[in-house]
């Protein structure tokens, strides 16, 4: 590969990194709500617990771990039933964090790690995180090719062949999570530009963050025990 394709390469990689971050979900709920509550640095510290939990799945994938759970559904069921009652469980914590002021810097190291290790655990039991890597995580680490927009979450069909890119290439890895850090960095910092306009945006995002929270873990909760008693 010549340094110039090696180069549009990790560019696509970054993009396929920020287009799976980026829509709504669990991980950018604890995000969004470590952000406004905590600071940039704890929103950031949360956005690194869930790129480091895709780094884990990353290894898994290398060695054939990640392959070795799919083969066992009711392994899986379990992972999956196990985060959804930690959703349950931080969003009650996010219902308490909703009554808490603005705070946009924090000298606390303890605070600003609870996002990480929260953001962390949740993603090693997220089902979208583990299929992602049964799947297409597993074919990026294979020679071969990858229709990018068709595996991000709620994006048209009209784009589905629009950006198909070489896999197995370490410059379309790296990039991928390049790609993740730009969306961890940048998300909280937009949150808390907005958040020191608006007085009252730290409760509401709290308290947006814990319905999806709840939402994500009774679905989580719902797969589990339909897996399990089929």
């Amino acid at each position: 590969m010549t340094a110039l394709g090696a180069l549009s390469t990790l560019f696509v990689g970054a993009v396929f990194g920020m287009a799976l971050a980026a829509p709504p979900g669990p991980m950018n709920a604890v995000i969004a709500e470590e952000s406004v509550v905590r600071g940039w640095l704890a929103g950031f510290m949360a956005g690194l617990g869930a790129l480091s939990a895709d780094f884990v799945f990353f290894v898994l994938s290398l060695v054939g771990a990640v392959a070795f759970i799919g083969n066992f559904p009711t392994l899986r069921a379990a992972m999956v039933g196990v985060g959804g009652v930690l959703m349950l469980y931080f969003a009650y914590g996010a219902v308490q964090d909703a009554r808490e002021t603005f705070t946009a810097t924090s000298d606390d190291v303890e605070e600003d790690s609870k996002g990480f290790r929260k953001a962390f655990v949740l993603a090693l039991s997220n089902p979208y995180q583990i299929l992602f890597w049964l799947t297409v995580g597993v074919g990026l680490l294979q020679p071969g090719t990858v229709d990018v927009f068709s595996h991000v979450p709620y994006v048209s069909e009209a784009l589905t062949g629009v950006l198909v890119v070489q896999t197995g290439s370490p410059a379309l890895l790296v990039g991928f999570f390049v790609g993740i850090l730009v969306w961890i960095v940048g998300f909280p910092a937009s949150l808390i530009a907005v958040g020191q306009k608006i007085d009252r945006f730290a409760p509401i995002v709290a308290g947006g963050s814990s319905l999806v929270l709840v939402g994500f873990g009774l679905v989580f909760l719902w797969d589990a025990a339909t897996t399990l008693l089929l």
